[in-house]
């Protein structure tokens, strides 16, 4: 059972990231927005971040990065894979891309790839209420203005984007592919970019399947 459970958070992880990164940016990946000029997808680009969550228990961290791995065309669109990969405190790593055409900044095949296992591709198809609730996402932050930034990765002048409901901000630079993305900070959490990626490359390796859950639910049944 824990391989299906894996199975599930690195679905989860890809599904996180790429609704929080467009949020978090003020960007909605299904209505291209007016600060799109943050988004700046590079083939064999990508940056590296550092992940801390902190509770009243326990401080954490892990290493995420994301990376432009491919160029795809998509019914007659310009589309790229944005790779996400993130390793845990266990060092165990999982790898998910989503496919996503830039006019539109909708997202229109994902793979994912668990520790051992080899890669699936899952269904991905938004529906209207979660287009919806990133739109509301969206409209919650505001620009405050330019201030420069130092980070492990270097000082960068970037927009500050603050969301008052959620007393969080986030600091956004066009020189950072893929989501622009130079530091986060929110009550519970930081993300600061720890380097900047040059030379990306796609980790999903070997043949992709189709993402079967009852199969899978009935293989780890069996004794």
């Amino acid at each position: 059972m824990k391989r299906c459970c894996l199975g599930l958070t690195v679905l989860a992880i890809c599904l996180f990231v790429a609704s929080t990164a467009s949020a978090q940016m003020g960007m909605d990946f299904f209505k291209k927005p007016d600060i799109a000029k943050a988004f700046n997808p590079v083939v064999g680009k990508g940056a590296q971040y550092l992940n801390t969550t902190t509770s009243s228990s326990a401080k954490k961290s892990r290493t995420m990065e994301m990376s432009i791995v491919g160029k795809e065309s998509f019914e007659g669109k310009e589309g790229f894979w944005m790779e996400f990969v993130m390793t845990d405190e266990k060092n165990q790593t999982f790898v998910g891309k989503a496919l996503f055409t830039t006019v539109d900044f909708q997202f229109h095949r994902m793979i994912m790839q668990m520790p051992g296992q080899g890669a699936m591709e899952m269904t991905f198809n938004p529906t209207a209420a979660h287009r919806e609730k990133m739109e509301e996402n969206m409209n919650e932050w505001h620009s405050v203005g330019t201030e420069s930034v130092t980070v492990p990765a270097g000082t960068f002048s970037c927009e500050h984007w603050r969301n008052d409901k959620s007393n969080s901000d986030i600091w956004t630079s066009d020189k950072i592919t893929p989501v622009g993305m130079v530091k986060e900070v929110t009550p519970n959490a930081s993300m600061v970019l720890t380097k900047v990626i040059t030379d990306a490359q796609d980790r999903i390796t070997g043949p992709v399947r189709q993402f079967d859950m009852q199969q899978m639910m009935q293989q780890h049944q069996k004794p």
